[in-house]
């Protein structure tokens, strides 16, 4: 079975777009996790990694059926 998968350039692009601002959030949240003033650095630290993790899936995936690069 052959399945055809893919998105247009624009959608590939906003795909990227959205993923790289995870990557940006993703990146304030393990700033805040280093603060000893606020609570919670571990559960900082594990948003973030699911954040990135999320980031990275939607970059492969605009990168390989949304031709994004």
């Amino acid at each position: 079975m052959n399945l055809l998968l893919a998105f247009s350039h624009q959608a590939g692009v906003r795909l990227a777009e959205v993923a790289f601002l995870l990557v940006l959030i993703a990146g304030v949240w393990l700033v805040a996790a280093q603060i000893p003033q606020l609570k919670l650095h571990t559960a900082r630290t594990m948003v973030s990694g699911v954040l990135l993790a999320i980031a990275g899936l939607l970059l492969i995936i605009a990168t390989h059926w949304g031709h994004f690069g």
